[in-house]
């Protein structure tokens, strides 16, 4: 069972996720945790506790997601592509949350997503030899991740086309395989 501040960030988390940064009051992340309002100031003093500690596990996400990127097997560039369809995970939901954080003003949301960007363009420009390439394979993947949330990738939307995985990496090989210096 998660630890009371795991369900407490959660909490904050899907409320943040499925109705926006306003509806995520104290009491209201309190009652949907399952703790008393004492409990959550216990773990978190303030809504900017609540941003603080979802900031601190989207970079924890993301920094085990840069390691597995670097560890991939097949290369960094197709990891990263293969796992843009990764709505509905843990890491999925760090970002949507940060991102409407950030919408809604919170600095430091806006600051932990562009750390998160920039690590995986990092970590793709040193698989890569070569930032333009990395930066294109980025940006697919980044599509990718969009098309995913939209539902492009599941029954949601079933007049959208399904996405041919294995084909898309065929392209990813053959834009590293055309990079300068490949």
């Amino acid at each position: 069972m998660a630890s009371a501040r795991d369900r407490v960030l959660d909490s904050f988390v899907t409320i943040v996720c499925e109705e926006g940064e306003r509806p995520a009051t104290l009491d209201a992340v309190a009652a949907r945790a399952g703790v008393s309002k004492g409990g959550l100031l216990y773990h978190f003093g303030s809504k900017a506790a609540l941003v603080e500690g979802l900031c601190e596990r989207l970079s924890d996400l993301s920094a085990i997601d840069v390691e597995r990127m670097r560890d991939a097997e097949d290369g960094a560039a197709r990891y990263f592509v293969r796992n843009c369809l990764f709505v509905g995970s843990e890491l999925d939901l760090a970002l949507l949350a940060a991102s409407r954080l950030q919408q809604a003003g919170y600095e430091e949301a806006g600051r932990t997503l562009d750390e998160t960007e920039n690590a995986w363009l990092a970590t793709l420009v040193d698989a890569l030899g070569d930032e333009p390439t990395a930066e294109a394979v980025k940006l697919l993947g980044d599509g990718l991740y969009h098309q995913a949330s939209l539902g492009a990738a599941s029954d949601v939307r079933p007049n959208r086309s399904t996405i041919d995985m294995e084909a898309l990496l065929g392209v990813v090989d053959r834009l590293i395989a055309t990079r300068p210096g490949a």
